[in-house]
């Protein structure tokens, strides 16, 4: 097959470059992916590199596993021997290879973000601080950018009380993650940065191996990843970074866009390639995209084009609030559907924050029509799958002491708070672990313990029976293993207890079991090992199904990555998007120029962006500005009625209604709201909008296309 094969010029120049630092700047749907994959299989093919010696890092596994298709497809089994995945997953790789000179425990697990918080309020609590006045979430953010910036606990800067207070927590969590031998998803990056920098043979083993670095969507490193690629790079330079500081959405989390500019100074030889042709989204989308993100001032100017149509304007709405809006959301959907435009599956609704989804939800909970929801509660994050993925982690790690507690008394075994309280502080006098601690009731150690002869008959049963299951881990496979877990503690009789919701715990269950499957034919352990890792490592975007036939609901963040012929984005208001939160901060105001320039590049076909008049807010109804990234989109790419000063009516096309079906004055009766009054009628392109004053509720704005109204003759006397 031919690597350069349907290249466009600017995409066979980043594939074709010369060995060092390439900086290639990727509008959104421009063919990035393609690009690097495409430069991976050159490097083998043409270059003569050895798959062995390269790195592609990606950020999520939903890219990994594209890149790998991809790969397969132009390197057939030459693929197994380069390293592809998360960031994450291979600094996991290289710890447990390398954990005596990092000093970790090569047996140590991944504490995902519930995990985090627990830990973190357990130091709270330990510290003796108030949690209502001292929140442990709070706490957990503050680590987790020291962390992303390579701030030890021994140099977290204290400006306030709270941060002095936020120092001794960091520092007392970093001993309890120690103490259960686990760690955190930034201590994956943080520990590898730490070993490369003091290990300079372990360094330098690595830089011979990865002689060939690239990474995707560059501009979501954060320094932490940063330090890490130029670390192995430094060298031999041969660095191949994607990415598009537009689209760098992600600070919150410890992203930082600016290491484009610290690349571009880190390596000034450095090539820039710009990939400005879209293979997404129709002209007209791709100019309303630029003509938001064009006033930020951090950016390379970019313009991007398409051999596409102009396309559709772009359909701008004005609801009454916020339950009109997902009102008008299901009916345009149902309309599209309907006349064949569109599946279902080909809509998605974007929107600011998760609470924004409430009243979609409802509306298409009435109304019978499914959805799909990204973000909400992961399969991972479930009761009952953490559960039996707490079990898992102790046959792999016994000294996980946030596994352990979770579920000592899961099922019951009469182990109550009293025996716990009495446990942990004969732990802690001690000074040892959990585990240790069992082992020495199991084997009727002679020394005093506080427990009741009962107490401590069940808990010598409970080290006895985590014993045989981490026995069981040196012999069998992850599903046999599995299987002996259900059985051993009873969690299936616990879990089926005959109730609709206990059934659809055990599927879940079930669920799980067909994932543990996948990695049963893996050697002893491995498989167990392989299998913690990948599931604390998956994200929401990981799961994300693109072949269920319903409308994805999902936040703008969520968004990234993905892309759908039709797009609604909700809650376009000052305060909302842009977030309150960014109104004092200019360089946070950008962030939220950025995250709606990402929402407008999923587009594919249809865009529609939609404002309410009034809208409810933490319990609070206020009327609110329609968005100022609505104002720097040209009238010339807009059809539709925006309610503010750029009010216009949309152009009739072929279906238009030429006459109004209701005028002010008219009784009406809906099937929802009952009787009322027509206030007003105006034309919006090829439908009718009314405002109908019913009885005992506020003014609804309702399409007439989708309302089903009925107009009630008057009455003869």
């Amino acid at each position: 097959m031919n690597i350069l094969e349907g290249l466009n010029s600017a995409q066979r120049q980043a594939v074709e470059a010369p060995e060092g630092p390439i900086l290639v700047v990727a509008g959104p749907g421009s063919g990035k992916t393609r690009v690097l994959t495409h430069r991976v299989a050159y490097l083998v093919r043409e270059r003569g590199v050895k798959p062995y010696h390269l790195l592609a890092v990606t950020f999520t596994n939903k890219a990994a596993r594209e890149m790998k298709e991809r790969l397969f497809q132009l390197l057939g089994s030459g693929l197994r021997e380069i390293t592809i995945g998360t960031f994450h997953a291979t600094c996991v790789r290289i710890l447990r290879r390398e954990s005596e000179r990092a000093g970790v425990e090569r047996s140590f697990v991944i504490y995902d973000e519930n995990d985090q918080t627990n830990l973190v309020a357990e130091a709270v609590d330990e510290l003796g601080l108030d949690k209502k006045a001292y929140r442990p979430r709070a706490f957990l953010a503050a680590i987790s950018h020291a962390k992303c910036e390579l701030i030890p606990p021994s140099a977290f800067p204290t400006p306030t009380y709270w941060h002095e207070i936020a120092g001794r927590v960091y520092h007392r969590y970093q001993e309890l993650l120690a103490t259960n031998k686990a760690l955190d998803f930034d201590d994956l990056l943080t520990k590898t940065v730490d070993l490369f920098r003091n290990e300079k043979d372990v360094l330098d083993k690595y830089r011979r191996r990865y002689q060939h670095v690239l990474v995707d969507e560059f501009q979501d490193t954060n320094m932490a990843q940063y330090e890490l690629v130029k670390l192995l790079t430094l060298e031999h330079r041969n660095l191949f970074v994607v990415g598009d500081e537009d689209q760098s959405i992600y600070t919150w989390r410890g992203a930082d866009f600016r290491n484009v500019h610290r690349f571009r100074k880190d390596f000034p030889e450095a090539s820039v390639i710009l990939l400005e042709q879209n293979y997404r989204s129709t002209q007209n989308i791709l100019d309303a995209a630029h003509s938001v993100i064009s006033k930020n001032e951090a950016r390379v100017e970019k313009r991007l084009w398409t051999e596409k149509e102009c396309g559709l304007p772009l359909t701008i709405i004005e609801a009454y609030d916020e339950e009109e809006e997902a009102q008008y959301v299901l009916g345009e959907i149902q309309r599209l559907e309907a006349r064949g435009v569109c599946d279902l599956g080909d809509c998605a609704v974007m929107y600011r924050t998760n609470a924004q989804s409430r009243a979609l939800e409802d509306a298409f909970v009435r109304a019978g029509v499914p959805y799909r929801l990204v973000g909400a509660t992961r399969f991972y994050e479930r009761r009952e799958v953490k559960d039996i993925i707490a079990y898992l982690r102790l046959v792999h790690n016994p000294y996980d002491a946030l596994s352990l507690l979770r579920i000592i008394n899961v099922p019951r075994r009469a182990i109550g708070k009293k025996t716990l309280k009495q446990l942990m502080e004969w732990v802690n006098r001690l000074g040892i672990s959990i585990y240790t601690a069992l082992g020495r009731l199991s084997v009727q150690e002679a020394e005093e313990t506080p427990f009741h002869p009962r107490s401590k008959r069940i808990l010598s049963e409970f080290a006895n029976l985590l014993e045989e299951l981490i026995d069981a881990g040196q012999r069998l496979d992850l599903l046999e293993l599995f299987d002996l877990v259900l059985e051993r503690t009873g969690y299936a009789e616990y879990i089926r207890d005959g109730t609709e919701q206990g059934e659809e715990r055990w599927n879940n269950v079930m669920e799980l079991r067909t994932v543990a499957s996948e990695y049963a034919d893996l050697a002893t352990q491995v498989g167990l090992t392989t299998f913690l890792e990948e599931v604390a490592l998956v994200s929401d975007v990981d799961n994300y199904d693109e072949r269920a036939n319903a409308p994805t609901f999902l936040t703008l963040h969520m968004a990234k990555g993905l892309e759908f012929p039709v797009v609604f984005i909700v809650g376009l208001e000052e305060r909302v998007l842009p977030h309150s939160r960014s109104f004092d901060d200019r360089e946070a105001m950008e962030e939220e120029r950025r995250l709606c320039y990402v929402g407008i590049t999923r587009a594919k076909e249809r865009l529609y962006l939609i404002h309410t008049f009034r809208r409810t807010l933490r319990g609070l109804s206020q009327v609110n500005t329609p968005s100022r990234f609505l104002l720097d989109i040209p009238q010339k790419l807009v059809r539709g009625s925006t309610g503010y000063e750029r009010t216009t009516r949309l152009p009739r096309g072929p279906a238009t209604v030429e006459v109004h079906q209701f005028n002010p004055g008219d009784k009406v009766r809906h099937p929802q709201f009952g009787e009322g009054v027509v206030v007003s009628s105006k034309l919006v392109g090829d439908d009718e909008e009314v405002v109908v004053a019913f009885v005992g509720m506020k003014p609804k704005r309702l399409l007439v296309s989708f309302a089903q109204m009925e107009k009630l003759l008057p009455t003869r006397g």
